[in-house]
């Protein structure tokens, strides 16, 4: 699981590597895109004003035709039928008029000449700009098709590796044994075989008369002293009897049934975990000793495991120390 968990991890990385260089691709067309644009938005707004500019001057032209007309049409009316004065006035006006529409005449044509001017570079960068926008969307398309290409073929290729992990683990879970784990476990981590025995009842009293009629000799209050003394040294009054009588070179006797008046509440020392012989393991993991009876351990130090701890801690030696570590750290040779 671990190696499909990293080998979906280095997927992962190489597909943001390849998100970034598309990414980069989108900017760096942003920006050429943008410089298209502007060019483009400058050459249409500088046609915009010319084509007004040439249709107003247009507009100008015919009315100043017109006029000119009108007053050609008044002078020869008025010299065929008029007085000389007004036969006069009529031709200044209708020279004016003249003059007038010949001057919007060249206003107008030199608007349209303008106009056709900016027309022509509106077109060429028309022209140039499409053919920009068509080699930007060609590489666009290409570069996509290609990173679908590689995204399609990373993932397959992570099919295939997750396929031959997952069969790996299908292999190993055919060979464990439910029984075998769980007999394994009983065995490592056992505490005995027996249940311990139950607290039984004893009446104080019974207890009281029983201990006087065994000795008619003691005195009660002496009793009671003697029962007092041997729960302060941690056995009951019988343990301390048989000790007397028993030789000094034996062993102390298996604490037994108490027969004092505080017996279920007896002292008795617990026995520790037994000793094995040194054994040779390795350290899985680091381990920072926290306490000064702890050891330091680094991954992969042996170590000799003098002591294996009920609660977990193992004592080990390495190199002329021994400390506490935890037992879950360590791997037997």
């Amino acid at each position: 699981m671990e190696d499909v968990g990293s080998s979906h991890i280095q997927l992962a990385l190489a597909l943001r590597d390849e998100l970034r260089s598309l990414e980069d691709f989108r900017e760096r067309q942003k920006e050429q895109r943008k410089k298209y644009e502007a060019v483009m938005d400058r050459v249409q707004k500088s046609k915009l004003s010319l084509y007004k500019k040439a249709i107003e001057s247009k507009k100008a032209y015919e009315q100043k035709c017109r006029d000119s007309d009108d007053a050609e049409l008044a002078f020869e009316r008025i010299s065929a039928n008029g007085q000389q004065k007004q036969v006069e006035k009529s031709q200044n006006k209708a020279k004016q008029c003249k003059d007038s529409a010949i001057e919007a005449e060249r206003v107008y044509r030199q608007h349209i000449q303008q106009l056709e001017k900016v027309r022509a570079e509106w077109e060429q960068e028309h022209r140039t700009t499409c053919e920009a926008f068509q080699l930007q969307e060609f590489d666009r398309l290409t570069i996509l098709r290609n990173a679908l290409w590689v995204h399609c073929n990373q993932l397959s290729m992570q099919c295939v590796k997750d396929d031959e992990f997952y069969e790996e683990v299908r292999v190993t879970l055919e060979g464990c044994s439910i029984e075998a784990d769980i007999e394994s476990f009983i065995q490592a981590k056992s505490t005995g075989t027996e249940p311990p025995a139950p607290l039984l009842y004893q009446n104080y009293y019974d207890r009281e008369v029983t201990l006087s009629s065994s000795s008619p000799a003691a005195h009660p209050s002496c009793g009671v002293i003697k029962r007092f003394s041997g729960l302060l040294h941690g056995s009951p009054k019988t343990s301390l009897l048989a000790a007397s009588a028993a030789p000094t070179d034996a062993p102390p006797p298996s604490p037994s049934r108490n027969e004092g008046v505080y017996a279920a509440i007896a002292v008795q020392e617990a026995p520790g975990p037994p000793t094995l012989p040194a054994q040779g393991y390795r350290a899985l993991y680091d381990y920072k000793a926290q306490n000064s009876d702890e050891l330091d351990i680094s991954a992969g130090d042996i170590l000799e495991v003098i002591l294996e701890g009920e609660d977990g801690w193992w004592t080990v030696e390495q190199n002329g120390q021994r400390g506490f570590v935890p037992g879950s750290y360590l791997e037997k040779l």
